[in-house]
C-alpha cells in the first residue's frame, strides 16, 4: 500500500513511510513533531480508509491517502475516474427524480384510483395520550394528474374532522402514495 501525501500545492505518492517523511522534511514550512512517523505508520497499518491528516503548525494539515497506484499519475487517473463515477451516480439519481416528478405531473384528464398510507393521529381514551397508527386510504377520483389527485386526497383527509391536525402525509414521491390512471374523463367508472 502507499501513501499520496499533500500540502497546499506540494503533493507526492511515496512508497514508504520514510519516503514520505522526506517529502515533508523538503517543505520549508513543515515542522514535523517527533512522533510524526509512528503516527504515519499506525494509519498505514490499520483498516482505516479514510483520509488521515497531520497537523504541522496551528492552522495547517498535511493529507494522507491509501492507495495501490504505483505513480502519482495513476493515483491521478483513478481519483479521476472515481469522481466520473461519483458524477454518473448523483446524475442517476436526479434523472430518476425527474421521471417521478415527470410521471407525478403528467396531464392525464379522467378517472384516478389512488391510495395513501399516512400517520394517523389517534387519542387512547384510558390515557388520554397520542399515538401514531398506520393509516390506509384509498379512493377512486376524478384528476388532471396524479400529482392533483395526491393534493386532493390529503385536502380531503385534512378537513375531515375525525382526523387530528397532526397527523402526518408522505411526500407524494414517496412509496406510500400509490396511483393509477383508470379510464379518461367522460366515462363512467
Amino acid at each position: 500500500m502507499n501513501l499520496y501525501v499533500r500540502y497546499f500545492d506540494h503533493e507526492c505518492l511515496a512508497k514508504s513511510v520514510d519516503e514520505a517523511i522526506d517529502f515533508l522534511k523538503g517543505i520549508e514550512e513543515i515542522k514535523l513533531e517527533s512522533n510524526a512517523a509512528s503516527r504515519i505508520t499506525t494509519f498505514l497499518n490499520s483498516s482505516n480508509l479514510y483520509p488521515f491528516r497531520l497537523k504541522v503548525s496551528y492552522s495547517n494539515y498535511v493529507l494522507f491517502l491509501k492507495t495501490e497506484a504505483e505513480s502519482l499519475e495513476d493515483f491521478k487517473e483513478e481519483e479521476a475516474r472515481r469522481k466520473e463515477q461519483k458524477t454518473d451516480r448523483v446524475s442517476t439519481m436526479a434523472e430518476r427524480k425527474k421521471t417521478i416528478l415527470d410521471a407525478l405531473n403528467e396531464q392525464k384528464s379522467g378517472w384516478w384510483e389512488a391510495g395513501l398510507l399516512f400517520k394517523r393521529v389517534i387519542t387512547l381514551p384510558e390515557t388520554g395520550k397520542c399515538k401514531y397508527i398506520d393509516t390506509r386510504f384509498r379512493v377512486r377520483l376524478k384528476a388532471n394528474s396524479a400529482m392533483d389527485a395526491y393534493t386532493r386526497i390529503v385536502d380531503h383527509l385534512k378537513n375531515r374532522p375525525e382526523i387530528d391536525p397532526r397527523s402526518q402525509f408522505p411526500s407524494a414521491k414517496s412509496p406510500n402514495f400509490e396511483y393509477t390512471f383508470i379510464e379518461p374523463e367522460g366515462e363512467e367508472a
